[in-house]
Parts: structure tokens; C-alpha cells; sequence
């Protein structure tokens, strides 16, 4: 059963856009004046953090690396941990990685395919003991996001394996803030 009211889930997706965790690297468009010019580097380093205490702690780290096939599309592999804990209750730390591709119709919007799997150990705290938890999770993930610059965008993604009672995820749509170096 569901116990949140409209409003707080409102604000909880506020919340998540402000303290999005997942990174995408970007496709940057060069244009080539000179014939002698250097051809713009394919490799692009991304990182996307997230740090939350609203309702708890909520501490995130995905670090990626993305080749530009071509100025439209780009592949990529990343790591993704966190920790996310609600005093005297739970703790649920998850480590994985992904695999991702996007491609960029125009240059102000990127579309994205993400598979994520990850390793997830929740801890639980219960008047008899602690229960300790641990299994893989599984997301297929597609989204879109707005390019404000050549290296941050803004978007959300939608996980087409969440499952309500068994994701790691809270909610099916992500919001995301990407960002490359």
C-alpha cells in the first residue's frame, strides 16, 4: 500500500532532479575549420554524484567512460555505487555497472538506451535482530535529456524492468543531470 501523499512525492521528485545521480556523457558537436585541424577527442570521461539527507542518507558515485562513434552517437561502460541508510532502520549499499548507448537526433537533445546490474546488500533492523539481505538488480533504462552546454544536460529515464516490490529503485522514472570532462 502506498502511504505517500501527492504533495511529498512532489517534492521527492524535486528532490531527486536537484540530487540526481546518474551521469551520461555528451556528444559534443566540433565544427572543422581548417583541413590541419585536430580531430575532437572520441573519449569523454564522465562522473555523476549524488549526496541526500532528506529522510536519511543518500550518497552516490558513477563514474563512466563514453566513445563518440560519430557526432550523433556514442557507447559507454560505467561503474555506479551507493549508500543510502535511514537511522536505527536500514542500510542498503549497491555496487554494479552499466552499459549504455545514446544518440542525438539534435544537437540540443540526447536519447539514451542504459542496462544497469547491480549488486545490492540491504541491512534491516527488527526488534528480534538485524536481517541481512543481499541479490542482484536488474534495470533497462530509456530517457531523454535536454543539452543546456556541449558537456551538461538535464533529463529522466524510465527503467522498463521495475517491479514495485522487488527494485532497488524507488520510483520507475529517474531524473538525471550529466555532466563530462
Amino acid at each position: 500500500m502506498n502511504t505517500f501523499s501527492p504533495v511529498l512525492r512532489l517534492i521527492v521528485i524535486i528532490g531527486l532532479l536537484i540530487f540526481s545521480e546518474s551521469v551520461i556523457s555528451q556528444v559534443t558537436n566540433v565544427a572543422v575549420i581548417d583541413s590541419t585541424a585536430e580531430e575532437p577527442n572520441k573519449l569523454k570521461f564522465g562522473m555523476g554524484f549524488g549526496l541526500n539527507f532528506v529522510g536519511g542518507t543518500n550518497i552516490s558515485l558513477s563514474p563512466n567512460l563514453t566513445y563518440n562513434v560519430s557526432e550523433k552517437v556514442g557507447i559507454g561502460v560505467g561503474l555506479q555505487g551507493s549508500y543510502a541508510a535511514i537511522k536505527d532502520l536500514q542500510n542498503t549499499t549497491t555496487f554494479g555497472g552499466n552499459i549504455i548507448a545514446q544518440y542525438s537526433p539534435i544537437k540540443k537533445i540526447t536519447t539514451l538506451i542504459e542496462f544497469v546490474e547491480l549488486n545490492v546488500t540491504t541491512k534491516t533492523e527488527t526488534p528480534t535482530g538485524q536481517i541481512k539481505e543481499t541479490y542482484w538488480d536488474s534495470a533497462l533504462f530509456v530517457g531523454a535529456g535536454y543539452n543546456i552546454t556541449a558537456k551538461i544536460a538535464i533529463g529522466a529515464k524510465y527503467n522498463l524492468l521495475y517491479d514495485e516490490d522487488e527494485s532497488v529503485y524507488t520510483s520507475p522514472v529517474l531524473p538525471f543531470v550529466n555532466i563530462t570532462f
